[in-house]
């Protein structure tokens, strides 16, 4: 970054410093270009406190390669728990006993020699990810400052800071969330899907081990997903991330810790054992959503400026990782053009096909997964059966959901 004229001049702006955007700004440092990255908010970086994050995040294969290229896989590495299954649990309607009627494993093993991916709670990954930007000379970090203006020009971007800083860069990239005020600026509408759904994100402790097993357990209202983590305490520990409808989340929100724990218990069907909550509780809205069109002039959506997705399949920040991937990858093969109409041209052929269709599916899957009348979850064990018992239909699936891209 230098200075002129009260500006400063970088070659990439980005807005937002939530994972996508600190993940993006190694890259395109690695990459051999000056970053500016500026957060609204000081990024909390442990698990006890206020704020904290507490979901996680399940890095596929393509995303931990990618980690790994740009230097940053190390430092996750040792809080990384690695998911060698994902199980797949059908266990009725809301009125009915909570029981498993249907279990299905998917061993990462039928595709791979790795496991499907290595999980990692995001309040870790952001500590990481701050620390490496602190060290890297390519990278100006700047918190307390939003992205409040946005001028765009044939030869480079101007954006005014909540400080009143001004920047001027050849490539913008929003990453500035489901709200993206830059892509309100540059007038990309957006297509929204609201499930009346909320998730309830926490960690647990339990006497029976994970063994490295991502358990799904579908009901009314939404997935119940246990992902693992490493031991807390002495215990085995797992995160949670439960989705209800909305009502229903903010009546479990609000109960004591050992009514809330009674519920828990009833909701996990007891596969690890009795639950006790190690962590606080937080509650996130759930909607998909996709934009119009990836790019304007002089700028780039990435992750949920981009696309959201219901919390499913470990779809979601793998996402906004091939989105990131890809810019970097043209931005590699042509700098002189960084920014350019044909570089975000590029970039918006590039992904758009396999963000519809991800969106799509991934929507389609939670839809399912809220099923209340009796022939419709009926349907859903038969669709988990079928799934699961054809090999070939298996093995595509799990190609699939560690990122195979989809061919437009």
């Amino acid at each position: 970054m230098v200075k002129k004229n009260d500006h400063m001049i970088t070659d990439v702006f980005i807005s937002g410093g939530g994972l996508a955007g600190l993940i993006a700004a190694q890259a395109f440092a690695e990459s051999g270009f000056s970053v500016i990255c500026a957060e609204p908010n000081q990024p909390v970086t442990k698990r006890g406190s206020k704020g904290a994050d507490l979901r996680t995040t399940a890095f596929l294969q393509p995303a931990q390669q990618f980690l790994e290229q740009i230097g940053l896989w190390g430092a996750l590495a040792d809080h990384a728990m690695p998911l060698e299954k994902m199980r797949i649990v059908d266990a009725g309607g809301a009125q009915a006993p909570a029981t498993v009627r249907k279990q299905k494993d998917f061993d990462a093993h039928d595709v791979s020699e790795r496991p499907f991916g290595w999980n990692v709670p995001n309040w870790f990954a952001r500590k990481v990810l701050t620390a490496a930007l602190e060290t890297n000379p390519q990278v100006t970090f700047l918190t307390g400052r939003s992205s409040t203006g946005y001028f765009s020009r044939d030869a480079e971007a101007r954006i005014t800071l909540s400080t009143g800083e001004k920047v001027r860069a050849a490539l913008v990239l929003a990453a500035d969330g489901r709200n993206s005020p830059l892509r309100k600026a540059a007038g990309i509408s957006v297509t929204t899907r609201r499930f009346g759904q909320k998730a309830l994100a926490f960690a647990v402790t339990h006497p029976i081990p994970h063994e490295n097993i991502s358990t799904e357990i579908h009901r009314s209202g939404g997935p119940f997903t246990l992902v693992p983590l490493p031991d807390y305490q002495g215990m085995p520990s797992s995160a949670v991330v439960w989705m209800e409808t909305g009502p229903e989340a903010a009546r479990l929100m609000a109960l004591p810790d050992e009514a809330f724990e009674d519920a828990l218990n009833t909701r996990s069907c007891g596969l690890l054992g009795p639950l006790k909550l190690a962590s606080q509780r937080t509650l996130w809205p759930i909607i998909s959503q996709i934009a119009e069109r990836l790019s304007a002039q002089r700028l780039a959506l990435i992750a949920e400026a981009a696309h959201v997705v219901p919390p499913i399949g470990a779809q979601g920040l793998n996402m906004s990782l091939a989105d990131i991937q890809t810019l970097c990858t043209l931005a590699q093969a042509h700098p002189e053009s960084l920014g350019s109409q044909d570089m975000l041209a590029a970039y918006h052929r590039a992904r758009i096909g396999d963000i519809r269709t991800r969106v799509a599916g991934i929507s389609l899957l939670n839809q399912a997964s809220m099923a209340d009348p009796q022939m419709l979850r009926d349907l859903r064990a038969r669709g988990l059966d079928t799934l699961h018992g054809i090999a070939p239909v298996r093995r595509a699936l799990m190609h699939l959901g560690l990122g195979a891209k989809n061919q437009s």
